[in-house]
This record gives structure tokens, sequence and C-alpha cells, in this order.
């Protein structure tokens, strides 16, 4: 091979400057394969000259081995040795690998489209043709410099967002733990969901459309007779609506009645209940002043006599109740109502509704008549009142269970895309020997 004047001259300084900062940024080790040992000194000469620490082998599988324990950047290496041949080199190496990716550039005298094809299909990177210029090798070795740069700040990044997604994924795992644990709380709210109450029997169903939401139902006592049932919705979905769900919760309880703010003592220190629009009121307010958020919620509040079969109805923006008569019929009650925490001096909506044994009321959230189906188009109040009727024959829970599934096939999909909540209460009435 021959070498050109251009290796040993020094006047080139701007080309052995940018080699040098290419070097000191990239390129540090290069390896030379050459069977000739005068080329390899000519080479290893010039390249150390120009700031490079550079090691040598005689043969393809000399060069394999020293790779093997060698941290190259840069292999220059012959096409033309005896036994291992330059492109053979190269597929070895490409197929052992380095942990990092090493430039490889190949001598050769040929020139074909069709031999320069089969070098680049081994894996080589780039060709100096024979005889060499020293200002063309510093050349390649710049542009390969700059490939390798880009090639390794590129890998730098992607190590980066690997690391960022491996700690993303920790944090997610241990978040969706939080979340599993936080809709068991939730849904331990609701720790009974069948309720014999003598002449009544009331069931209640909570289903999240995530790990946690902002649906709630639940029932209390109002002394012996009556019972408090109430559903909730507040707006949104996510950790800041189940926060809030489950502080209303503790404004409703059955365990707690002096905190239960729909329910207040008479004169006998006895609990009674509180009229509903003052109760809606007071959440009213407890949301403008004390609550600093921008949720809402929309409720149903129920206070059931269950000597009698009243129903007395709070109805704040919720889907209208339903009352299925014993033959059949169906009935929405209500008049809708404003939802709670919105404006300063809402409207509430006040109603009143006569039970007979046999029928049944039921509550249902908007997750219920807002399900639609492929089109978009919603279940609504219509094709629930459908659901009662064609279930008509089921009680309690097995009612739910029967909801659930007509939701299903009427939305074509086994996840709701809200929450699902509902209270079902079936009137027996009074027996006449046992009145409550």
């Amino acid at each position: 091979m021959n070498i050109d004047a251009d290796f040993t001259d020094d006047g080139n300084a701007m080309g052995r400057a940018h080699a040098v900062a290419l070097r000191e940024d990239v390129i540090r080790r290069v390896l030379i394969i050459d069977d000739s040992r005068l080329q390899r000194r000519l080479l290893a000469f010039s390249l150390a000259k120009w700031g490079f620490h550079v090691e040598t082998a005689a043969s393809g599988e000399e060069g394999l081995e020293l790779s093997r324990d060698g941290d190259f950047d840069l292999i220059i290496c012959d096409w033309m040795m005896p036994g291992m041949t330059g492109p053979e080199f190269c597929r070895l190496f490409r197929q052992e690998g380095c942990g990092r990716y090493v430039y490889v550039i190949i001598l050769t005298s040929k020139s074909e489209k069709g031999e320069i094809a089969t070098g680049l299909e081994s894996g080589a990177d780039d060709f100096i043709t024979k005889p060499v210029s020293g200002e063309e090798l510093r050349a390649r070795i710049n542009a390969a410099a700059r490939i390798l740069g880009n090639e390794r700040t590129l890998s730098q990044r992607n190590a980066e967002i690997s690391a960022a997604y491996a700690e993303i994924k920790t944090l997610y795992a241990a978040v969706d733990r939080d979340l599993g644990e936080a809709r068991k709380l939730q849904h331990s709210l609701l720790r009974e969901r069948n309720l014999d109450l003598g002449s009544a029997r009331a069931s209640l169903i909570l289903r999240s459309c995530g790990h946690v939401g902002g649906d709630l139902v639940g029932h209390f006592h109002i002394g012996d007779s009556a019972v408090g049932l109430f559903a909730l919705d507040v707006s949104g979905h996510g950790i800041a609506s189940a926060l809030l769900t489950a502080r209303l919760a503790g404004y409703l309880s059955n365990g707690t009645p002096d905190q239960n703010i729909a329910l207040r003592k008479d004169a006998t220190g006895a609990f009674i209940a509180r009229p509903l629009a003052d109760v809606a009121h007071l959440f009213n307010r407890m949301m403008l002043e004390d609550v600093e958020t921008e949720h809402y919620f929309t409720m149903i509040l129920a206070y059931v006599d269950l000597s009698s079969g009243r129903i007395d109805i709070l109805q704040a923006g919720h889907p209208h109740p339903m009352v299925q008569r014993v033959n059949g019929d169906i009935e929405l009650i209500g008049a809708g109502g404003m939802p709670v925490g919105l404006i300063a001096d809402p409207v509430f909506d006040v109603s009143m509704v006569q039970l007979r044994p046999g029928d049944r009321f039921l509550v249902a959230s908007d997750g219920i008549t807002e399900c639609a189906d492929t089109s978009g188009a919603f279940l609504g109040e219509e094709g629930l009142g459908d659901i009662l009727h064609n279930n008509a024959h089921l009680r309690g829970e097995t009612f739910f269970q029967a909801l659930l599934w007509d939701l299903a096939a009427f939305s074509d999909r086994e996840e709701m895309e809200d929450d699902v909540s509902g209270v079902l209460l079936e009137y027996d009435g009074v027996p006449q020997d046992n009145p409550i």
C-alpha cells in the first residue's frame, strides 16, 4: 500500500486540530488490522501523531481477538489478507458485538459497486481506496467521529429515557398499589349491600369504572320506623372525586348519627330527619364555603317510612328515580333540581311517592342512563324502564346482576365508561300481625 506524503505533513495544522478535537470527544482508541508490517507501522505512526491511541493486528483472527478485549472506537482493516478477509472480519465482529457501536473503515483497491456492496453488507461503515491519502483518511475519521458522536448521544439519551421509563414504571406500580388500596377503602364505605328492613328490602350496587370513582350509595336509620337512602355522584373521575366522595360519606354516616347532617335531635334527644331541602342547602354551603374545589355533585336523598311506604325524595341534579308498580307500570319521580355546589342559591326538587306492597323504587346513576351503544346513543330513562320491565321477576342483587349484563350487551363492552351505582327498594308492606 502506498502511503501519501500527507501522513507526515506537519503543515496541515487545522486538519490535525480538528482530528484531535474529535478524538477527545468521541474517538480515542484505534485498531489497525493489516497483514503488511510496513503498512501497519506507517498507519500507526500517523494516527499516533494525530493523537490517537493505536494498537495493531497482523491478521483478521488476531484483530478479532484484540477487539474482544480492547475498548476501540475505530477499526481500520485491510480487505485482502491471508486467512480471514476484511469483510469476513467485519461480519464476525458485528455478530459478536461489543456493547457499543464501533466504526469500521476498510482499506481496499476494489472499486466495483458489487464489491463495495458486499463490504457494506458485511458490516463495514466506510471505505478508503488505495493508495491512501492522509488528507482523505483524516476526513474519513472526522466523518466517523461525527457519526459516532451522534450515535452515542442518541444512545445516551435512549439510556436516559430508559432509566426515566423504569422510574416511571416503578412510580406507577406504587401508585397502582395505592389506588388498589384506595378502591378497597372506598368500597368499604358500602358495607351493607343487602338490607332487610322488615317491611322492605334494599339492595345497593357500586361499581367504579376506574380504580376509584365519584359515586356513592348508602343508607342510615332514622329512628325505628324509617330509613334514609342516598345516591351521590361527584363530578369528574379519579382521585379528587373519590376524596370528595369519601368526605361526603362521613356526613351521611349510619354509624355516627351525631355527624350525619341529615339527622338532628328533637327535644327528647332522639335523632329525627332534618328537612330534605335544609340538608341540600347545608351541603351546598359546605361545598361553596369550606371545600376548595371546582367539583360539584348530584344527589338523591330519600326518607322511607317503613310503616306506610311513603317516600320523601330530594333530587339535586341526579337522574329521575323510578317506581315500578306491582302491575308493571313505571313512573318517573321528581323534576330534576340543581346539582349541589354550583351556585349560591339553587332550587332543589323535593317530591313524594307512595309505595304499595309489591312496588319497587329504583335510583340509578347517570353511568346507567348515559351508557352509550356503539353508535353513541344513550340508554336513557326509557331504556332503563325497559330493563326494569324485562327483569320484573328478579329481585335485589340478582336484579342488579342482570342490569350489568344488559348494560354490557347494550354498549357491547364489559367495562363501563362511567361509574355504575344504584339503590333498589322493594316494598312488601307491613304484616298485619307484625306492625313496625
